[in-house]
């Protein structure tokens, strides 16, 4: 019971903070919403015992990314951007595909219910004392088979890292 409360709190949480991501017009304040909802999904994966997976979420997610998010916002001329011509028929394209989403998810969950012994399933989750240490697995997969492709790609990051800097510097 305690299990699904928390769960239904974080998914709120983070449901809402979604939203409020893309309907904010202050960029700071929809980066700080985005935090949010990353956070919350991070809760999420703790309680469900994906402690590898929270501790990626916080890390690169919100340490990282959320940097990246803030100097961009920090770089970008906002005076330009709202300067310029505003897309009106965006609303009409946005409720046309969210008008397709919804059609295809209702005659996907229908057309579950029609056939003949299946639905949608529902499964039931493994007791906790029963999961392998997920951390352990996932850290002896990483270091021992796919050592080489890990450190080959901590050197692309580090180089799109110093790419992002050369770039952002200002000519002089």
């Amino acid at each position: 019971m305690l299990d699904q409360v928390i769960f239904y709190f974080f998914a709120a949480i983070a449901v809402i903070s979604a939203i409020l991501t893309v309907t904010r017009r202050n960029v700071v304040h929809s980066a700080i919403f985005l935090i949010t909802a990353l956070l919350a999904t991070a809760g999420i994966f703790l309680q469900l015992r994906a402690e590898f997976l929270f501790i990626v979420q916080i890390i690169l997610y919100v340490g990282g990314i959320m940097v990246l998010f803030v100097f961009v916002i920090m770089l970008v001329n906002l005076d330009v951007a709202v300067r310029q011509l505003r897309f009106a028929r965006q609303k009409w394209v946005a409720l046309l595909i969210s008008l397709a989403l919804a059609a295809q998810v209702g005659l996907m969950l229908w057309s579950t219910g029609k056939m003949p012994g299946q639905g949608v399933p529902v499964l039931a989750a493994v007791p906790a004392d029963k999961l392998p240490l997920n951390s352990e697995a996932v850290a002896k997969s990483l270091f021992e088979t796919y050592l080489l492709p890990f450190e080959i790609a901590s050197v692309l990051l580090l180089v799109a890292m110093i790419g992002a800097v050369v770039m952002a510097k200002k000519r002089t």
